[in-house]
């Protein structure tokens, strides 16, 4: 959340000349509706049920640079079918999240004490990200291009 995933995805799916994806996009797309209004009116379950099956499409039909949101890992579908993908897991601290996306009411899932909430959903998810993850690159005080070429080095991809 807010560890700029959807930018440094968009920055190596540009240097690597692949197409890149959201599926917190795609889902908004599919739905004509924000995933803050998704969860308020349908609630979590619903939208992970969403989610599950955005990820499940965008691994199978997708080739490039996917972008998956942050709760996506919580699936143990979803959990393998990235295994063996070359699968970056994006870190940040929460003062970094702070600075980034204030941790306001537009996150759900921070709508009271965003702080805890987000240390709590960090200490919750971030095995998970470990799990599923071939690369972990820290975001913190870095630009998205510096994180881009991170990943990139990381993973072992060469710029196109």
């Amino acid at each position: 959340m807010g560890s700029g995933k959807s930018t440094v995805g968009e920055l190596i799916a540009q240097r690597l000349g692949v197409p890149y994806r959201d599926t917190d996009a795609d889902i908004v797309a599919a739905q004509g509706r924000e995933i803050s209004d998704i969860f308020i009116d349908q609630g979590e379950p619903y939208f992970r049920e969403l989610e599950r099956e955005a990820v499940a499409a965008a691994v199978a039909g997708h080739e490039g640079v996917l972008a998956l949101g942050g709760g996506a890992v919580l699936d143990e579908k979803t959990r393998e079918l990235l295994t063996g993908l070359p699968v970056a897991y994006l870190s940040m601290d929460v003062e970094e999240a702070v600075k980034r996306v204030g941790l306001g009411a537009a996150r759900p899932l921070l709508a009271v004490n965003p702080r805890r909430q987000w240390r709590d959903l960090m200490e919750a998810r971030r095995p998970l990200y470990t799990e599923v993850a071939r690369v972990v690159v820290a975001t913190d005080a870095r630009t998205p291009e510096e994180v881009a070429q991170a990943v990139l080095d990381a993973l072992e991809l060469k710029n196109a």
